[in-house]
Order: structure tokens, then sequence, then C-alpha cells
């Protein structure tokens, strides 16, 4: 039992080996003596490194007893803080440009985010297995330079909350910055707001770099209050706005729709030592173009000339969307031609804008021209330019240069969606092909196209006004089944297919149907029915729908108003009509040509002397000058085919020409063309 418990005898050439061996080994850092374990190595060719293996550092069996008895008895070292750069320039050109590599951690480190599931208790366990903690500049790290976190907020934010946990961490500046931006992409406000917080509590100093950015990712996402608050600290700090700074800032102000601030912004530059570059033009004129006001944004881009500025492809496109916006086609087009000139690169979406304008105001030649430009410049053309000029071409009823036009877009591998038949059966409809229309419509059934509201509406129009009103009905209560719904145009036409044809109970019983199903009833849709009862002679009801137009809120237009009157005229009641007509101008609604329409109307009928009494009470109140009622008058009675009269009233001096009674001069009415 003694000799059992007697300590074992060591040689002292033994005791001295180890103690050689241990010095060696904790010399070595302890992640470097961890388990031989095979990662990738960004910094040399091949691909795969292995981590040192203990075992060449402690050879014998002597060496690895050791290990074994110093980790039983001795703590683990502590975590060591690792950085997520390694310097790999040689320590001869020391003084020279460092070469920093991504260190093998960060790879490591990524791949444990890329997964997205468990990463805080991977991250933790990975850790301490290693030995490491990652400090605030490899988390920075980490947000800034991976494009993968960049897109994944969710992800992003988890991992700043699990680096904060570490024992002695310490957001940095840069964590929170870059933290920011990523949130700014994903528009996360709440979690910007958040963060942000934190960024103020600790009082960080800002630099410019700093200010730039937040005022970027401020500006951004609209938050105008954290924008404003940077710019504050930067005044405060005597840190000096930069050109980036002032445009950085604009831009924020512009997206959150504070043109006015922006205006004043810009004002400041222009009268300080930082004088606005193009990036400043074009910020200022995107905000007066997105508060509508294009005509302050035009004058900005003249100005841009005066003060030596360039305009460039983005402040020729700003200004083309917005006078496209504003139905300004020609403007688009001098823009155009202007882009031309300077040798611009013009854009696909440019050419797009002004080939739709120019179609839209029915110019279809000028149109082609410039998609034969495009052509030539080697820009290839879209679906929605192809549908633009069939479109007009089909309007202007040149049928077969929109079909060409068609083939053409087919053969350069373009497929046809439901907008391009769409235009293609509604400029069959129009030019009375309707057999072809309903080819068209056939075959887009059978090939699974899908059918929208305007093609629907198209053949609704065509057939009613073809008279065929058993089948525009059939159509139009097809779209019920198909799931397609009817909007305001798709009643108007066929509405007005049925008032046209004297069913004007049923055109009543629809105009209901479509208040119940919520559909908006516009002007265009009272228009269609006033005429319908006008022409059924059914006047007080056409005045009691005139009363619940104007009740309803529903401003007149000049061709309400024109029914309305042409309606009372040939009834007899002119002074009806002309009382509406006052009680329009309190409401701010002027019919121009109200009278000379009415005077037209009744010339047309052969009532020359109620014409002729409109005419007098025109002049008499003042209305018009009675120059240009007399036109008026020559011009209606030679349109109505009496000519006698127009002639007799042009060699006359009725209107224009005074009686004189004793001392009082009477001006010659015209009621006098018909009582001599």
């Amino acid at each position: 039992m003694l000799s059992a418990s007697r300590p074992t005898f060591v040689p002292a050439i033994i005791i001295t080996e180890r103690k050689t061996q241990m010095k060696k080994l904790l010399k070595i850092p302890f992640s470097a003596s961890l388990r031989n374990r095979i990662h990738h190595c960004p910094f040399t060719n091949n691909p795969k490194l292995p981590l040192p293996n203990p075992s060449n550092l402690c050879p014998n069996s002597h060496s690895i007893t050791l290990l074994k008895w110093i980790s039983s008895f001795s703590p683990l070292p502590p975590p060591e803080w690792v950085q997520p750069t390694t310097d790999l320039s040689d320590v001869v050109t020391a003084d020279s440009k460092k070469d920093l590599r991504p260190s093998p951690w960060v790879l490591q480190i990524l791949n444990i985010l890329h997964k997205n599931t468990n990463l805080e208790q991977e991250l933790t366990e990975y850790c301490r297995k290693y030995l490491i903690k990652l400090p605030p500049s490899f988390v920075a790290y980490i947000l800034k330079k991976s494009d993968h976190i960049a897109k994944q907020p969710e992800t992003a934010y988890r991992f700043l909350t699990w680096a904060s946990k570490q024992r002695g961490y310490t957001h940095s500046l840069e964590c929170y910055v870059f933290m920011i931006e990523i949130l700014s992409l994903a528009r996360d406000l709440d979690r910007i707001k958040f963060v942000f917080n934190e960024f103020k509590r600790k009082g960080f100093l800002l630099n410019s770099i700093v200010a730039n950015s937040l005022i970027r990712s401020f500006g951004s996402v609209g938050m105008v209050e954290e924008l404003l608050w940077v710019w504050k600290m930067m005044k405060e700090n005597e840190i000096e706005p930069s050109l980036c700074t002032y445009n950085c800032l604009m831009n924020g102000l512009v997206s959150s729709e504070f043109v006015e601030s922006a205006e004043r912004v810009f004002e400041v530059m222009e009268n300080g030592k930082i004088k606005p570059d193009v990036v400043t033009y074009n910020t200022i004129i995107k905000g007066y173009c997105k508060a509508g006001r294009v005509k302050k944004a035009m004058e900005r881009f003249q100005d841009m000339e005066l003060k030596n500025v360039e305009p460039d492809k983005i402040t020729y496109m700003t200004l083309m969307q917005a006078c496209y916006s504003q139905e300004d086609y020609d403007c688009c087009l001098r823009l155009y031609h202007e882009m031309k000139e300077k040798g611009l690169d013009i854009p696909p979406h440019a050419y797009s804008l002004v080939i739709s304008g120019l179609c839209k105001d029915g110019k279809s030649m000028e149109g082609y021209s410039v998609f034969e430009n495009m052509i030539q410049n080697e820009c290839r053309p879209n679906i929605a330019i192809y549908t633009a000029l069939i479109d007009a071409y089909a309007k202007n009823q040149n049928l077969d240069i929109a079909m060409g036009l068609f083939q053409r877009m087919q053969s350069e591998g373009f497929e046809p969606d439901e907008i391009t038949y769409g235009v293609i059966v509604n400029g069959l409809c129009k030019s009375g092909r309707l057999e072809n229309a309903l080819q068209w419509f056939q075959y887009c059934r059978s090939n699974n196209v899908s059918i929208n509201t305007v093609f629907y509406s198209s053949l609704i129009d065509g057939l009613g006004k073809a008279g065929r009103i058993d089948e525009a009905e059939k159509l139009f209560e097809e779209m019920v089944e198909k799931g397609c719904p009817r909007d305001s145009y798709c009643y108007n036409v066929f509405i007005d297919a049925l008032a046209k044809s004297g069913q004007v109970d049923e055109a009543l019983t629809l105009f209901k149907r479509m208040e119940d199903e919520g559909c908006d009833q516009t002007v265009y849709t009272y228009t269609i029915l006033l005429s319908g009862l006008f022409k059924e002679h059914r006047n007080e009801e056409a005045l009691k729908l005139w009363d619940m137009m104007i009740d309803k809120g529903i401003t007149p237009n000049d061709a309400s108003f024109r029914v309305l009157s042409t309606g009372l005229c040939l009834s007899g009641k002119v002074a009806r009509a002309c009382k509406i007509l006052d009680e329009l101008a309190p409401m701010g609604i002027v019919v121009e040509t109200a009278f000379q329409h009415m005077i037209c109307v009744l010339c047309k009928a052969g009532r020359i002397a109620e014409a002729c009494k409109l005419a007098d009470g025109v002049v008499e109140r003042g209305r018009e000058i009675p120059g240009k009622v007399r036109t008026i008058m020559i011009n209606a009675l030679r349109k109505a085919g009496n000519a006698d009269l127009a002639m007799k009233l042009m060699h006359s001096k009725i209107g224009i020409g005074y009686d004189r009674l004793g001392s009082v001069k009477r001006r010659v009415k015209f009621r006098n063309l018909v009582e001599n």
C-alpha cells in the first residue's frame, strides 16, 4: 500500500524537456492550438487552410500528457478581441500603404448570419468555442461591407443587438450610422428612431462623413425632425457643410415634400461660398415638379445656362416626365430635341414619353418619325411604344398602318398584351368594322388573352352605335360573369346607346343601377341622359336631372349646357335657358359660347324672331359687344341657309347703328330685321 501511494520518480532530463515544451506551447495563441479545422481563407490561392495542429507543436506523448495535466489544473485563457482585417503588407515596406484584407473570422461570422436561423445561439457558441469576441470595429465592418446583410435589415438588427450583449462591449459611432443606413433602405422607421435615440443618448461627436450619411438616410425616409437635428448639431459643432452635405439635405427635404425649405437652402447656397451644382439643380427641379410647380422648375432650368451649370440626362428626364404628366406634349418634344442637339444619351423612357405624347395629341406622323429616330440610334422600342403608335393610327382611321405596326411588333419578338389587342379592337369599332373587331375578340378568348374593361367598353360602344343593343347588353352582363369590373366609361357608353335608340327609361334604370353599385356618375353621364330626355320632349324631367347634378356638386361643362340650352330653346323656353346661365355665373362657371350656340340653334330651327330677341337681350345686358353679336347673327343665318337675311343684316346698320329721335340716339335693334 505504501509503495502504491509513493510518487513516481521522474528523471531530471525529462522534467527539463517538459518545461521547454510548455514554454513553446504558451507562446502560441490559444486559438492557434485548437484541433485541426479546415476553413476558407481569402488570402491565398489555396481555398482551404488548416488551422495549426497541437500535435505538430508537441510531437511526443510526454508533451500531450503535460498539456492535459496543465488544462486540468489551469483556467482557460480569456477570449480575445478579433479584428475584421489583417495587414499583409511587408514589414520592410511598413511605411507604405497597408495591404488590409478581411480576416478569416469575417467569413465564418458571415456564414452564420447567412443561415438566419438561431443566429444568436450559433454566434455565442462559435465565439465560446474559439475564445473570441467581436469588437465594435468588427461589427461595423460586417454592417458596412456585406451586401447580403445590407439587404437583410432583420438579420443586421439582430446581429447588432447580439453584439451589444458581449461582456465589455460598447457600440461605436460607426455601428449606429451603418445600422441606420440599412434600416433606411428598408424604411423601418420604428427601429431607425430607436437606434437614433440610442445614438443621441451616447453623445457621440459628429464629423462631416457621419453627418452626410445620417442626412442622406433620414432624408430618404422623410424623417425631417431627425434630419434637422443633425443639421443643427453640425452648426453647434462648427462642422462646415460641404457641397455633398447641402445636396443630401436638399434631397431629404424634397423627398419629404418640404420644397419651400429646400428652396431656402438653395438660396443660401447661391449667396454663399458653395455654389449649386447640377445635382443641386436636379434636386430642386425634382421638388418643384413633385409639387406641380412645373413653370418654376422650367425657370430654374433656364437659370442653369446663365450660371454655367450644364444640365444632364437626369435634368431633362425630370422635366419631360413632369410636362408629360401635365399633358404639355410640345414641351416634351422641345426637351427631346434639345437633348439631341447637345449629344446627350437619350434613354428609352424619354423616347416613350415623346412618342406617347405625340400620339395622344393626334400627331401620329410626328410620333412615327421619333420612333424611326429611336431605331436608328439602336434603341430598342418596347410594347408600350408600339401600342401608342398603333392606337394613334387606328384612331386616325389609318388601320392598315396600325396593323402593319402590329405585325412588325410581333416579328421583332414582342408578344402583344391585352392593351395592344384592346386598341386594335377599339380602332376597328370606331371605323365601323365591327365584324373584324368581334373576330379579334373571339381570338383573344381562344388564346387566353386577358380581356379588360376597356376591351369590353370598346365593343359595347361600337355595337351600341350600330344599333345592336341586344348584343351590347349581352356583353355588358357578361362582364359580371367574367369578374371584369364595369367603370364609368363602360356604363356611359351603354347608357348612350340606350338613350340614342329611344330607350330612355331603360337608360334611367341603368343610371340608378350605376349609383347602387357605387360607380361614379360623371358630367358625361348626366349630359347623355339630358339629351335623351329632351329628344323625348320630357323637359321637366330633364330640368330635375339638371338640378340633381348641381346638388351633387358635379360641375356642368360646355357640352352639358349646350344640351340643356338646345332643348329649352327648341321648346320655346329661351328665357329659362338664360336664367340658368345667369345662375351658373356665381358658381364660377362661365360658358364662353353659350349665347352664340343658342342663337345658332334658334336660327337653324327657323325661329329668327326669337334669335333676334335673344341677340338684343345679350347686347342690352352688356354681355357681348354689338359688333360680335352682329357677326354671330350673320354666321348663324348663313349656316341655317337663310342667306337673304344674312345679306340684309350685313348691308344694314342693325345692331351697330343708331336712329335719332329728336335729341335721343337709340341703337337699331336686331328685331328690326324681322319686323321690316
